[in-house]
């Protein structure tokens, strides 16, 4: 299980200062309104934490543009609301401001999409044993936890999520590996060799990417040590979805 409490809590409480700005095709009006500053938490999607830019900027745009959903992008290529808010931002240089465009977007899309990966990760570590026996007011926790930035809420049933036996670990471990704007990478790895010695953050980068010599990886915005035993990255540096998102 993951116990080392004040990890968990640090990642939770990082935050991303992002300033907004509306796309001048949304002007409804005369002036481009100002720009607005927020600070963001790393683990949500932007979906989440759209509220307050939209009273920013709703009333500079086309009455009947006002109801749709907002979507953002950066120098013409869209943050992809499905993944993460630091995960969205690490793929670019920031020297300028996401911009925010109007369409309509499924209100429940991004619970939806952050469950099934959820269940998938669940499938990699506990054969899906774990969310199998959740009950529906579990899975409404995790998520609300998550929507409403509630740490103690989130964890409460997340922890069931990460508890591995005392003799044993998980099966496999959930990760996907950015690699500039390809798509994800995501292989079965085991946390422990056919011998029962524990991998680390090396012997996996050595198994998805073998020609490689040398890459970094980042995570939360760190370089992990390559020594770092993939179980306890798993249980400790897990994105809510409950995958380690590794950007090389």
């Amino acid at each position: 299980m993951a116990n080392d409490r004040e990890v968990l809590r640090e990642i939770w409480e990082g935050r991303l200062p992002i300033c907004f700005q509306l796309d001048s095709e949304e002007v409804y009006d005369l002036q481009a309104p100002d720009p607005y500053y927020l600070m963001v938490p790393r683990l949500s999607y932007f979906p989440l934490v759209t509220d307050k830019i939209r009273k920013h900027f709703i009333r500079h745009v086309h009455p009947d543009k006002q109801e749709a959903e907002m979507w953002l992008d950066y120098n013409g290529q869209p943050l992809k609301w499905w993944i993460y808010n630091c995960l969205g931002i690490s793929q670019f240089t920031l020297t300028s401001s996401p911009r925010m465009n109007c369409c309509i977007v499924p209100a429940d899309a991004v619970e939806s999409h952050f469950m099934a990966c959820v269940k998938e990760a669940d499938v990699l570590k506990h054969r899906s044993q774990v969310v199998s026996n959740m009950q529906k007011k579990d899975h409404n926790q995790l998520w609300l936890g998550l929507q409403n930035d509630k740490f103690d809420q989130f964890w409460a049933v997340n922890r069931k999520l990460m508890e591995a036996s005392a003799d044993e670990a998980f099966k496999y471990i959930p990760f996907r590996c950015y690699h500039g704007d390809e798509a994800f990478v995501q292989r079965l790895v085991r946390p422990v060799t056919e011998e029962g010695h524990r991998k680390t953050l090396k012997d996996l980068v050595r198994e998805v990417f073998p020609e490689e010599s040398e890459v970094r990886v980042i995570t939360h915005g760190i370089e992990p040590p390559c020594e770092t035993p993939l179980q306890w990255m798993s249980e400790h540096l897990s994105y809510p979805d409950n995958f380690l998102h590794l950007y090389m």
